[in-house]
Parts: structure tokens; sequence; C-alpha cells
């Protein structure tokens, strides 16, 4: 049962690393812009550095909840600036931003899960499991 903790740990954490990285270049700054983002040549970046962060600390166990509430603060303006469903009249585009909104709502879930019980079994916060 450990090993699925860590498995399930590594999948959630990398989706964090693997996009945090791509929050520094020029184009998702643009993007951000024009889905109104404020300060978007900071903010981006900043966003990129939480994901980054919160990511690695749950992938590794270390801080753990310190990680997920990094993920948990990167998530809330992310979904609600970058996924604004309610906003989009195309229907194709909509139902696409519905699902990236539903999507991070249960990353959302699971991060507060991570806050509150931390990283479990085979983490550094737990060596001694």
């Amino acid at each position: 049962m450990k090993v699925i903790v860590l498995t399930g740990r590594i999948l959630y954490a990398l989706i964090f690393i693997v996009s945090g990285f791509t929050h520094f270049t020029d184009q998702s700054i643009k993007y951000a812009e024009t889905q109104s983002v404020p300060t978007a040549p900071l903010a981006v970046p900043l966003s990129g550095i939480m994901a980054i962060l919160g990511g690695i600390s749950i992938l590794i166990g270390l801080k753990a909840k310190w990680g997920a509430w990094l993920i948990v603060l990167f998530l809330i303006p992310v979904t609600l600036l970058m996924h604004n469903f309610w906003s989009v009249s195309d229907p194709m585009m909509r139902q696409m931003q519905l699902s990236m909104f539903m999507k991070n709502i249960s990353m959302l879930g699971a991060a507060l899960l991570i806050a509150y019980h931390g990283a479990g079994p085979l983490s550094l916060d737990n060596k001694k499991e």
C-alpha cells in the first residue's frame, strides 16, 4: 500500500513540475495577458515557481503540507482567471474551459487532502516508515 501512495504523489506532482516550466515563456505570459491576468509578466513566472516548488515538495514528500498549500495558492487564481468558462461565448471553447476548470477543482481537492494528511509513507517527511 505504501507504494500506491508514493505512486499517487508522483503522478499528482508531475503536472505541476512539468507545466510549471512553461510559465517562463513569452507565449504563456502573452496568453495570460489576453485573459486579463493582472501584472502577467510578474504573475505568470511567479505562479511557475509556486507550481514547481509545490510539485517537488509533494513529489519527494519533504514539507509536503507546505508544498500542497503552495499548490492551493497556485490553483485558486489560475482556475478563476484562466479557466473562466462562464465568460466564454463559443460553445466548444466554453466546454473546453469548463473541463479545464473542473480538472483544476479536482486537483485543488487533492492538494487540500495532502495539506491535511501530509505526504504519507515513503516520504522524507515520514523517514521512520
